[in-house]
């Protein structure tokens, strides 16, 4: 990891572009740093002026007759290359680069961006941006602010790291507004330079950051990334993200399911979920769930208890729990029986526990200690609906000594705006998460405990199957050699057998004589598939005929398809037909592999059959797959449900498909030729599986 020191407890400052120009950028981000409180050295750099606001100004970076650690530069981009020189022969470390007219106008600007990109390290310099906000530091050692934000937010254990500057400044408005407080703030632009692995690794690493924050478009390198977060959030420091581009207005032609399923926002909820990374869908919900990661110890398990003077909040609080995958706690006998020696008759005594209308402080002091002690109880909810009697502003006093210094978290939900305005203040200032709807809460509380879900997981190390690579790797040289990309099945079928597929038996054949003889190979029922490297899909060209039970419906049907081939696909070049074993019936999935360009070897598991597009129930998960990782895409897709066993069904074989989709990573992993590799569908059975039919696309 860069040493980023110079960029964020720099001992000497020099702003290259500050000006006394009202409005300009460079004489705010001049300011923001003189008025913020740095504690260190601050030179203004500019040779048409003597001073900036009273301080004495330099006519350029040489000039300065000490050293200086960070330069902010905030000039016009093509005289930065020159400065950047005279930086890197000063002696200068790091680098702000707040000018924009890189690679954001146009080949110009990439041209001008790799060209500083060069000087940066020529002379082993480290930079953020260009194109930036700048970055905040409110460590009271340091308190620097170069940036040109408006204020400068308060001190907090919250580290917000975005690559839009236009967001940072409405990120921190927001802030300032909602009581929100940064260690670090960073704006790094079009990162040229430094990137959002080389912060989250700093971040990971400031003993003053307990929660890190990421606003993304796009990551610089998919893979280092997933290694980084994965490590920094089993250590227990929590990355949430927000990613934008959730939707796609178009996507690439794909010739198999997978590379038409795989869009990049499926993937990257792959990769987040993968990293331990808690991915949300808008910036309320980002400081939501900050706020409770930040401000409270992280829930020992998802049973949770409800505490609220009213019904129906209490209701609204339970159904968005149990969506958020918690689940109401039964309390034990002893702690009944304490609550009902403190609360009315009327009063439910049950998760939620209903203090009813007229509850005081005294009945939210007494019913929230005795839930917090309950061993049954890993987390706590508290609402209030502000009511004649209600003394809310005490409440909120005992909630803050409740929770004070406990392991279990306690989060908070005055519903209103001006009547629960004091207890709410009191909440904040006691660390209490406070959220204005119940959802809220629950959704906050559901991220912590998928958080520590992930933490718990268990660990399995990648296994390696015996498997024939010579003879998969003779199938794929023989169609790079005859320039197809497009595997027939029959080719499929040998590369799957050589890597223990479970495939059904086949046979090749070029004539109706052929057919009939292998059907009796195989067993009826059969199956009659046609076999061509310039037909992908079967089904739509009359290339598949299923149940073939006796020889004539063979020879007829051999007839039926040649006929159909030459009127669908005059052009074809036909191999034959493959004669296959009929699967029995079973569950339908689908297997899938792809080599992205962005992300590399990818692996998908879903809903199989011809709907699979249509249904779109599938997962995603990153080669090379351990035994967790493939279960875990397995439990996470809806049809879950139906192959654990439903409505009375056996349950279909989990670590049969596990293991099939590990030896699809290792098949992705070890061939880089191969670009989509679908198994659609393979049959899943109470004990065992069967491959029905393939496709390989390679490069």
């Amino acid at each position: 990891m860069e040493n980023l020191q110079s960029i964020f407890s720099p001992e000497s400052i020099a702003v290259i572009g500050a000006s006394r120009k009202e409005g300009a950028v460079g004489r705010e981000v001049f300011s923001n740093i003189l008025k913020g409180g740095y504690t260190g050295k601050l030179f203004p750099v500019n040779p048409k002026t003597e001073d900036v606001l009273g301080v004495k100004c330099y006519p350029d970076i040489k000039s300065v007759p000490e050293t200086v650690d960070l330069v902010v530069i905030v000039v016009p981009s093509p005289i930065i290359p020159k400065i950047l020189n005279d930086c890197g022969q000063k002696g200068v470390k790091g680098v702000i680069i707040i000018s924009a007219g890189f690679k954001e106008v146009g080949s110009k600007g990439v041209e001008l961006e790799k060209e500083v990109i060069n000087i940066v390290d020529k002379y082993g310099m480290v930079m953020v941006g260009p194109n930036c906000l700048g970055i905040i530091n409110t460590d009271p050692s340091v308190s620097l602010n170069a940036s040109f934000g408006k204020h400068m937010p308060s001190a907090g254990n919250i580290s917000f790291i975005s690559q839009s500057g236009a967001l940072c400044t409405a990120i921190l408005d927001y802030a300032r507004s909602e009581g929100v407080g940064f260690s670090k703030f960073i704006s790094f632009g079009n990162k040229a330079h430094l990137n959002e692995i080389d912060f989250v690794s700093y971040l990971n690493e400031d003993p003053q950051t307990k929660v890190i924050l990421i606003y993304v478009e796009d990551l610089t390198d998919t893979r280092e990334f997933m290694k980084v977060a994965r490590s920094i959030t089993a250590g227990g420091k929590p990355i949430i993200a927000i990613k934008s581009g959730r939707t796609s207005q178009g996507a690439k032609a794909a010739l198999s399911h997978t590379g038409a399923l795989a869009g990049a926002d499926e993937i990257y909820d792959a990769l987040f979920q993968q990293s331990g990374v808690i991915r949300v869908d808008s910036l309320e919900e980002l400081f939501a769930t900050a706020s409770a990661f930040a401000n409270s110890p992280v829930p020992g398990g998802r049973r949770i208890a409800i505490i609220t003077n009213a019904g129906g909040p209490g209701v609204m609080a339970t159904d968005a729990s149990i969506k958020c995958g918690l689940e109401l706690a039964k309390f034990e006998d002893s702690t009944v029986e304490e609550l009902k020696k403190h609360l009315p008759k009327t009063a439910s005594l049950n998760n939620p526990v209903d203090l009813i209308g007229d509850a005081r402080h005294d009945k939210y002091e007494h019913a929230v200690n005795n839930v917090l002690k309950d061993k049954n109880v890993d987390g706590v909810i508290v609402l209030l609906t502000p009511q004649a009697m209600t003394d809310v502003e005490e409440i909120a006093r005992v909630l803050v000594k409740a929770a004070k210094g406990g392991l279990k978290p306690v989060l908070c939900s005055f519903m209103g705006a001006s009547d629960v305005s004091g207890g709410v203040e009191i909440l904040e200032s006691g660390n209490i998460p406070h959220y204005k709807f119940p959802e809220k809460a629950a959704k906050a509380l559901g991220d912590m405990n998928s958080y520590r879900e992930w933490g718990a997981r268990p660990r399995t190390e990648v296994k390696s199957f015996s498997v024939d690579r010579e003879k998969a790797s003779q199938v794929l040289s023989r169609a790079k050699q005859e320039g197809r990309i497009f595997l027939p099945e029959i080719e499929v079928l040998k590369v799957l057998n050589a890597y223990g597929f479970p495939v059904l038996k086949s046979r090749l054949c070029t004539g109706s004589d052929e057919c009939l003889k292998a059907a009796c190979d195989v067993g009826y029922p059969v199956a009659m598939k046609i076999v061509s490297p310039d037909i992908i899909h079967k089904f739509e060209t009359g290339g598949v005929i299923l149940g073939l039970a006796e020889d004539l419906e063979v020879k007829k049907a051999y007839e039926e398809m040649m006929g159909n081939i030459r009127k669908n696909m005059p052009r074809a070049k036909i191999w034959g037909v493959n004669i296959q074993q009929m699967a029995e019936k079973g569950q339908e999935v689908i297997l899938g592999a792809r080599r992205d360009e962005l992300f590399g070897p990818v692996v998908m598991f879903g809903v199989g059959g011809i709907y699979t597009e249509v249904i779109k129930d599938v997962a995603f998960g990153f080669a090379p797959l351990g035994s967790s990782g493939a279960i875990k895409m397995i439990k996470s897709v809806k049809m879950y449900k139906i192959l654990a066993g439903a409505r009375g069904q056996l349950p279909a074989d989990i670590s049969a498909i596990g293991e099939n989709l590990m030896r699809l990573s290792q098949l992705i992993m070890d061939f880089d030729e191969v670009s989509e590799l679908d198994i659609n569908p393979l049959i899943v059975y109470p004990e065992g599986c069967k491959v029905v039919d393939a496709r390989i696309i390679t490069k």
